[in-house]
């Protein structure tokens, strides 16, 4: 069907002193204007333009390209305000009018705001509405899957990071731990869906997970070149200590270094991690048996103290990235959740933890938990962020 607010290919059907006459179906003859038209057009030959009504109500052909389509988003600034309302530059020569019910607050000449288009159903013309939350809910379905790539736009901040919108049609979560750069209110990316919640709310990442785990192994090596191959950091280190230094978040530090520890670049130590000056064959690398890569965690983990140590166990070839398991060492039992995200750098500090748990992102043994500080024992699993953990009681070995 045939609508205006979007784009269509259209044959011309004849040619007049004002343009190309093009066949809009349903709506009839559309007028192309000859100041809008590439080159010369043939008779019975499509091209491609954007319908939308001009000063008269009539639909009108362009070439131009608007910065958004019905049932999209932009970033508009307002370039006037009048009786009506506040027209905004949409990339047209006709602007868009935001009319004053369609606007969450006072609109001002020279400011822009996030809006959304859409034809108005009582005289189909195409008008634009900056209340947002009456658009996106956070319960639309849908059928986003981990590592797709998506197109964002940048909503507003939360405590935990950003809130965006998602191929303009459902909100996700960019936490501010997977944020390394500076991102605006109304700004468009490419970003890609980290994980669907159980309760289908999105979690999202602006890299794919191979990119963002090569690129993070790539910073570890290249700081540790720069810095006399070492560096003092290692499970235990304060997670805003490893972004100031990395620029990533803890839970990614610790993915790239068992990376870097399989693949034999680095060696692990009681206090920090070294750069090995001649890093292993590739067939020696793969080889490396999950006995081999526990020993070497083990040793640099329990001789440090802690309320929790871990031992991150290689995944078997036939075992992918969403079903690996994390197994954490407790040193002592009870344990209240949100100290098991803090200390195994899946939240930023101990506040940002609480909160992730009282706002239902986490799972515990299967079911959203929402205790803050739900005492949590052996053999008890935790899921956050695509991530499984399961508590074990460490054996004292020395008693």
């Amino acid at each position: 069907m045939i609508n205006v607010g979007h784009y269509h290919s259209l044959p011309v059907t004849r040619v007049t002193e004002a343009g190309y006459m093009l066949d809009a179906g349903e709506l009839g003859e559309v007028l192309l204007p000859m100041r809008h038209a590439i080159g010369k057009l043939r008779i019975g030959l499509p091209v491609d333009v954007f319908l939308y009504l001009n000063a008269d109500d009539s639909p009108v052909a362009t070439t131009q390209k608007p910065k958004a389509c019905v049932g999209e988003f932009a970033y508009l600034k307002v370039v006037s305000t009048t009786s009506v309302g506040a027209f905004l530059d949409w990339g047209l020569e006709k602007d868009v009018l935001v009319p004053f019910a369609q606007q969450h607050r006072p609109m001002e000449e020279g400011r822009s705001y996030l809006v959304y288009l859409f034809l108005n159903k009582v005289d189909g013309r195409i008008v634009a509405t900056s209340k947002i939350e009456k658009i996106l809910k956070d319960d639309t379905p849908h059928q986003f899957r981990k590592g797709q790539p998506v197109d964002l736009i940048i909503a507003n901040s939360t405590d935990l990071g950003f809130k965006a919108i998602i191929n303009h049609g459902h909100w996700g979560v960019l936490y501010e731990s997977d944020v390394h750069q500076r991102l605006s209110f109304g700004q468009s990316i490419q970003g890609y869906i980290k994980h669907v919640r159980p309760d289908g709310k999105i979690d999202l990442t602006l890299q794919s997970g191979q990119e963002t785990r090569d690129k993070n192994m790539d910073t570890i090596v290249s700081f540790l070149e720069e810095h006399g191959g070492f560096a003092a950091l290692h499970d235990k280190s304060d997670p805003q200590i490893i972004n100031r230094t990395l620029s990533m978040s803890k839970g990614a530090f610790k993915k790239a270094i068992g990376n870097l520890y399989r693949q034999r670049i680095v060696s692990i130590e009681d206090d920090g991690i070294r750069l090995l000056q001649e890093p292993a064959p590739a067939a020696e690398t793969e080889t490396a048996t999950q006995t081999e890569t526990e020993s070497v965690w083990t040793k640099a983990l329990k001789s440090k103290p802690g309320v929790t140590q871990e031992i991150k166990t290689p995944p078997s070839p036939e075992k992918s990235a969403a079903q690996e398991t994390r197994i954490v060492l407790l040193n002592r039992e009870p344990v209240e959740l949100y100290k098991i995200l803090k200390f195994e750098g899946l939240s930023g500090s101990g506040g940002d933890a609480r909160k992730l748990v009282a706002d239902g992102h986490v799972l515990l043994n299967g079911k959203v938990e929402t205790q803050k500080r739900k005492k949590i024992v052996s053999g008890d699993v935790i899921e956050f962020d695509g991530e499984k953990l399961l508590m074990q009681l460490e054996t004292n070995h020395g008693q």
